[in-house]
Parts: structure tokens; C-alpha cells; sequence
């Protein structure tokens, strides 16, 4: 007897009961969780035999496109059939990526099972441990209008600052763009103040300022951004996973259908 399953294109209202089973399953920080509401992804249903067993989505490499397969979810009771059902995907959207998180581990191995190629690029972290860095002449506080901040080369100028002798030392803050309750913590320290802890201590004070607003702390940073990393575990924070992308092996064949 063979099961009949397919993937129909649909609304991200239609799917969004099933991610919210996803998010409770996973409980971690999904990177790419505002493709959704930001209207940069493509969702369809996966039915077995006519009934809905989970979903499927699908964004782009650059955001016009829909070619790199980044969420996927099965319901417990069709998960013995998410290689079918991820074929079937692959096969109607025509996608020719898979990206994907380590701690996301039923797509992780969805794309080790259809990808090839693949590679790491931005390492994730979770909150795990509370620090008490401590740094002489130094409060982090709000930002206010008339503070005179530096220039910043790659993170934006934060809510929160590090101020130490009345100098604008450091900015932070955190991100509402991730899954409920986690948040995207960022800094960025002035050139001439770098290689000092300052990174960690505002880090480590905005951790707090994050749980008081209902958040769960989280960050990410770019494989081979060994400061930032070390910046990052140094205020408390520990290494979660990774981020994979990987080609599609080949175009993916109309077939049969596995066995029930």
C-alpha cells in the first residue's frame, strides 16, 4: 500500500498553527523567524493521504527570490514519512538550497540526506551562564539624545551605552526580530577601547535589561569572527549551533510514493 503525499502551496496563515508547534518543539532562537512577517518567504502544506502532516518553508538566497528551503516541520505522528514529504517539497517549489540551524535537528538532517556542498557560516548562542565583569568609572545606562556617539562600522547604535569618564565608550542592545521569548543581543565597542572587556561587561548589562523586558538573551556572529566570539562567551553566553547551507543534490523526480 503505498501513501499519497504532496505539498500545496499556502497562506502563512494557514501554516502558522503548525509553527507554532515547531517553535514550542525547537525552543530555540530561529535566525531567519522575520522572513515570515516580512513577507520574504513562501509557505505550503504537506499533506499524507489528504491529511495535513506539516509544513514547509521556502525564502531566497537574495530576498527576491524563493529558492532555499529554511523551515520544515512534521507532526510526531507523520514523521515517519519527512523524507517523502521533503522530497515532495523540494519537487514542488523547486528549490535548489537547504539552510539550515544545527539545533534544528529533523531539517538538519533533511539537508544531509537531499544536500551536498555544504558549509558554515555564523555561529548561534544561548544564554548559559551569569558573569559579574566589573569595570571601574563605568555605568551602562540608556541612550539619551544628547549623547555624542562614534561612528559605527558594523552593528547599529544601541539603546544602551557604556559610559566611562563621560565618554561614549561602547553601544548596545537587543533585537525583537526572533521567535517569542528570545531576543538578538549586539554591540559594538569604539575602535580605540577595543581588546578591553568593554564588549562583555555592556554585553553582560544588557543581558539583564533583556530578561526584565521578558526576553531570553541569544546571539549569533560570523564563523570567523574569533573577537566576537570570544566576546560573546566571555559575557556569559555559550555556543548552540551553527548555521549550514547546502545545494540540493539533484532536482528531485516525480515518484512513488513510500510505503505505508
Amino acid at each position: 500500500m503505498s501513501t499519497d503525499a504532496i505539498a500545496v502551496k499556502a497562506k502563512l496563515e494557514d501554516v502558522q498553527p503548525l509553527r507554532a508547534l515547531f517553535l514550542q518543539e525547537a525552543n530555540f532562537q530561529v535566525r531567519y523567524n522575520a522572513c515570515h512577517e516580512r513577507g520574504w518567504s513562501d509557505s505550503y502544506l504537506l499533506e499524507i493521504d489528504g491529511a495535513t502532516a506539516g509544513y514547509g518553508s521556502i525564502k531566497g538566497q537574495k530576498r527576491e527570490e524563493r529558492d532555499t528551503v529554511f523551515e520544515f516541520y512534521v507532526m510526531p505522528p507523520f514523521r515517519k514519512h519527512a523524507s517523502t514529504l521533503f522530497q515532495r517539497l523540494l519537487t514542488t517549489s523547486a528549490a535548489s538550497y537547504i539552510e539550515c540551524q544545527t539545533n534544528d535537528r529533523l531539517l538538519c538532517s533533511m539537508l544531509y540526506e537531499f544536500g551536498h556542498h555544504i558549509n558554515a557560516d555564523t555561529v548561534l548562542f544561548e544564554d548559559h551562564a551569569v558573569t559579574a565583569h566589573q569595570l571601574a568609572n563605568a555605568v551602562v545606562r540608556l541612550r539619551r539624545e544628547s549623547d555624542r556617539i562614534f561612528p559605527h562600522a558594523i552593528e547599529p547604535v544601541g539603546e544602551y551605552v557604556l559610559e566611562i569618564a563621560g565618554e561614549i565608550a561602547a553601544t548596545g542592545g537587543f533585537m525583537l526580530h526572533y521567535n517569542l521569548p528570545f531576543a538578538d543581543l549586539y554591540m559594538e565597542v569604539r575602535e580605540d577601547r577595543q581588546r578591553k572587556g568593554l564588549g562583555s561587561f555592556i554585553l553582560q548589562e544588557v543581558k539583564k535589561a533583556c530578561y526584565q523586558a521578558g526576553r531570553v538573551p541569544a546571539a549569533r556572529c560570523p564563523l570567523n569572527n574569533h573577537a566576537s566570539r570570544a566576546t560573546l562567551i566571555n559575557a556569559g553566553l555559550r555556543v548552540c549551533g551553527f548555521m549550514l547551507l547546502g545545494k540540493v543534490k539533484e532536482r528531485p523526480k516525480d515518484f512513488e510514493a513510500d510505503p505505508a
